[in-house]
């Protein structure tokens, strides 16, 4: 693709409108499988609800992590810590072993995806073993955080970070989680905040959320379709923070980036095959940075849903990822240094 000329991305920009649909079709029954196994561990922790009484970090500002890509070529932990930021951090589960091994303990880290065996790498699986490896290149080919390329490795690192910090941490924790994330959470003493996410429209009559929440008593909440997503709406209408910034909310590749090193890449080549995975993946100009990213069609959805939340939200919302493709109204593109030195 010479000097930032869009491909046509046109079968990726067809699915974009139809992902809600394949999102429920992908998670949608085993979300709900696992939220309602979960009802036995609802005694380990409490109500989301609980957690707008307390008060988690200084002020009015809260500073999103997440784990794009951005996160290994930005390191925003060297501008946070320097600028000694005292409101709340809140992380994605999958941001963890960033936070941790830069000596960032977050005050609230939130995890969503269903996945049974996935997820609970993020927060060190004790049951991994070397045979599993084969069976999925997850973690090996991605391009996010390089050190999970070692995973036995990273895995080690991860299981002594979290006993050493697990119990000093809390967690806003979906019911959709899989039994191994609850376990792992459970046994490093994280303290837990129960919420289910929205898989339908909650006020329909006889709708899976709303049949959800009649069993359990707990809060529905709308998280965009991802993880990221979720801790800003952690921030902005559980904490009530007013002033939200956004680290690694990337929604996007760099430029360059194989496609192997995509997140959804077996899927795309499975639907539209390698020759064409360029009508898969979609193309967009960030003007802040005079850059070209790509996306595909699940992470570009995430992107158009976020904008449609901003729209709504209680607090400000300034994306200081240095990189990605979320950009629009109600989301102002700054440094992180300057966001920061308005909180520090």
């Amino acid at each position: 693709m010479a000097d930032g000329e869009a491909a046509d991305g046109r079968l990726g920009r067809q699915l974009v409108d139809r992902m809600d649909w394949l999102t429920d079709q992908r998670h949608g029954a085993l979300a709900l499988e696992n939220a309602r196994r979960n009802g036995a561990w609802l005694e380990h922790g409490h109500s989301l609800a609980a957690l707008r009484q307390e008060s988690l970090g200084a002020g009015d500002a809260a500073l999103v992590i997440a784990a794009g890509p951005s996160i290994k070529r930005n390191d925003p932990a060297v501008t946070i810590r320097d600028q000694g930021f005292a409101g709340a951090v809140v992380a994605t589960e999958s941001a963890i072993a960033y936070c941790l091994r830069k000596a960032i303990v977050p005050d609230l880290v939130v995890t969503l995806d269903p996945h049974p065996t996935r997820i609970v790498r993020w927060f060190g699986d004790p049951d991994l073993r070397r045979a599993h490896l084969a069976k999925d290149d997850y973690f090996s080919r991605q391009d996010q955080n390089a050190d999970f390329a070692a995973e036995m490795e990273m895995n080690e690192e991860l299981l002594d970070l979290l006993a050493q910090h697990g119990r000093h941490m809390r967690i806003a924790l979906a019911t959709s989680s899989s039994e191994a994330v609850v376990r792992r959470v459970i046994d490093v003493g994280m303290e837990i905040f129960w919420w289910n996410p929205m898989v339908d429209d909650p006020d329909l009559e006889g709708g899976k959320t709303r049949r959800l929440q009649a069993e359990n008593r707990l809060p529905s909440v709308n998280a965009g379709g991802n993880v990221g997503t979720a801790c800003w709406v952690m921030a902005d209408a559980v904490l009530g923070k007013s002033e939200i910034g956004l680290t690694g909310m990337d929604f996007a590749y760099y430029a360059g980036t194989p496609y192997r090193n995509t997140q959804y890449y077996h899927e795309a080549v499975a639907l539209v095959g390698e020759e064409n995975l360029e009508t898969f993946f979609i193309r967009l100009h960030n003007p802040h940075m005079d850059e070209w990213f790509f996306t595909d069609p699940a992470y570009m959805w995430y992107r158009q849903c976020f904008l449609e939340m901003a729209a709504d939200a209680e607090g400000a919302t300034y994306n200081c990822t240095g990189g990605g493709i979320l950009f629009g109204d109600n989301v102002e593109f700054v440094p992180l240094a300057e966001f920061l030195e308005r909180h520090a």
